[in-house]
This record gives structure tokens, C-alpha cells and sequence, in this order.
């Protein structure tokens, strides 16, 4: 069986990708023919999410073994067949390719199909050029700055007025060592 997925950006408007890969291949081939479509280096980090409908993480699927917690199931792409955890058109799935700021393709898988194999994933679509592979993390955090255009009304409230507050930042209100008001 043949999985059809397609890969987006929300940082490249034109950015698609359409892969094409054998539902027994590992979540590294994967890995390899995502990095190969977008012309990446494949020196980095990087990791699988599962992810709900509304995109929220899930299972992670990671590059190397991590020394994590035995509470958690640890799961390495070279280890994982892609038919383990994906069996439904329309399932999601995030491809983290820039740890240090979270920069990820969401994919989502359009297509199941049965009749047929392959040795080897293919991206049978490309259009559009792909987002930079690692972002300076300077860079990063001015654009995320600019983008999120922060002012007084950061803290969640139109009415917000800074002078409002204490030297302590409370307002008026004083509370005792148990959080009650005094």
C-alpha cells in the first residue's frame, strides 16, 4: 500500500510538496525524501509529530534514540514503520525541521493507496521555493518580535493601564502568605 502525503508551510505561501511513499517504508526514509525534496542539509535534528485535527502534538517520533523518562514510549524513525502509526487519510503529522525555533511542515496524508508498492518514496509534486533551513536565532526573535507587535495590551486586557500597579506589580491588593486578601 502506497500513502500519498502532502507537505505545507506556513511560512511559504506557494510552498507544496506532494510525497508518495510505501505504507512499510520507516518514518526515516520519510525523513530522507522530505529533506531531499527541499534541498536540506541532512546534518540537523529533527522529529515526527502525530498530531490531532486541530494540529495539536501528540506522539513524538524522534531522529536519535533520546535518554528519556521509561514512564514515556521513545520512538526513533529508523525503528518506526510509517503503517504503525498512520492508518487514515486525513491523519496529520508535523515535521519539526528547525529545533531550536520550532519551524515545522504540516503534513497530512491525502491518499491511501491499496493496490499498489514501491522500493523506494518519490515526491512526485514540487512547486514553490522551501523556507531557509535554520533561521538565526537573533533573526528569529526580531521577527517574532515585529510580528507579534507588542504593547501595553500584551497582558490580555484593551483597558490594561501600567500605572495602575504597585511597585510590586499587584495594583492596590495585598495578600497574605495563604493567598487570601488582607
Amino acid at each position: 500500500m502506497v500513502y500519498k502525503f502532502v507537505l505545507l508551510s506556513d511560512e511559504v505561501d506557494n510552498f507544496f510538496r506532494e510525497i508518495e511513499i510505501d505504507s512499510e517504508a520507516t518514518f526515516f526514509d520519510f525523513h530522507e525524501i522530505i529533506l531531499d525534496s527541499v534541498g536540506y542539509a541532512k546534518n540537523q535534528i529533527t522529529s515526527f509529530f502525530l498530531c490531532s485535527d486541530n494540529w495539536d502534538k501528540k506522539e513524538e517520533i524522534t531522529l536519535f534514540e533520546m535518554d528519556a523518562s521509561s514512564e514515556f514510549d521513545s520512538f526513533v524513525m529508523d525503528k518506526t514503520q510509517l503503517d504503525e502509526f498512520i492508518t487514515d487519510e486525513g491523519q496529520r503529522l508535523l515535521y519539526v525541521f528547525d529545533n531550536i525555533t520550532e519551524r515545522a511542515f504540516f503534513i497530512e496524508l491525502k491518499e491511501i493507496i491499496l493496490s499498489r508498492r514501491m522500493d523506494k518514496p518519490l515526491c512526485t509534486v514540487k512547486k514553490g521555493k522551501a523556507p531557509v533551513q535554520m533561521l538565526d536565532i537573533d533573526d528569529f526573535a526580531v521577527n517574532n518580535v515585529a510580528k507579534n507587535d507588542f504593547d501595553t495590551d500584551f497582558y490580555g486586557d484593551e483597558n490594561f493601564n501600567e500605572d495602575e500597579l504597585n511597585e510590586d506589580g499587584f495594583g492596590d491588593v495585598n495578600f497574605d502568605d495563604l493567598g487570601h486578601e488582607i
